[in-house]
């Protein structure tokens, strides 16, 4: 395994599953003259078996290497919940390979030999890909958080709120007064830090299903 670091501890990293030591050697030298953190790995079972850094980044995958292939690592990947963009690189893809790939939420799949531009280009693509699903992630968990302090009835208000409901149908639906109604949506709408309806359905939105 190699590493290579441009000195920034929680920068954007890119790690490289490649055979061919050479191909290894020049993306990480491309990527580190661009200031992106490298780690490199010589087959899939050595990726892995290692510790990979909680940061933001990519996975760049040969498609063919001996023992696992790029594309039986990002299946064993997504099963283990590892969901980093990849991006794969091969000399002998077809397209059906690609296919494959895109389906399986590759972000790109280029052919060696490649423009530098043209990889940079898919890199910073996967990379931005992958921040946005942390910072996406991140609101999820501290809304689930907000959603966890409601009582079961202003849970019930929430729902029927987000639906469109109005006060009114909210109260014979849940056999309660309008005044006990608002009451409750008051209630519910400070615990979420909602500024309006709108707001209040985005943090809906952002909630795992499950923990509806």
């Amino acid at each position: 395994m190699g590493v290579a670091t441009s000195g920034i501890a929680d920068g954007p990293i890119t790690i490289l599953v490649d055979d061919d030591a050479t191909v290894r050697d020049a993306l990480e030298e491309l990527l580190n003259s661009v200031g992106i953190d490298t780690m490199s790995f010589s087959s899939g079972q050595e990726l892995l078996d290692a510790k990979l850094p909680d940061r933001p980044g990519c996975l760049v995958l040969d498609v063919r290497m001996p023992g696992l292939s790029g594309l039986d690592l990002q299946h064993v990947l997504a099963t283990k919940g590892i969901l980093t963009p990849i991006v794969f690189l091969t000399g002998h893809g077809d397209i059906a390979m690609g296919v494959q790939a895109m389906k399986a939420g590759a972000v790109d799949f280029l052919t060696k030999p490649v423009r530098d531009q043209t990889f940079l280009d898919a890199v910073s693509t996967a990379i931005a890909n992958d921040v946005a699903r942390r910072a996406a992630s991140t609101v999820s968990r501290k809304n689930v958080a907000l959603y966890e302090t409601l009582t079961p009835r202003e849970r019930e208000v929430l729902r029927l709120v987000v639906s469109g409901a109005t006060n009114k149908q909210i109260a014979s639906d849940l056999g309660i007064s309008e005044i006990t109604v608002k009451l409750h949506r008051s209630n519910m709408m400070k615990k979420m830090n909602a500024r309006s309806i709108s707001h209040l359905f985005n943090v809906w939105q952002s909630l795992p299903v499950d923990s509806r």
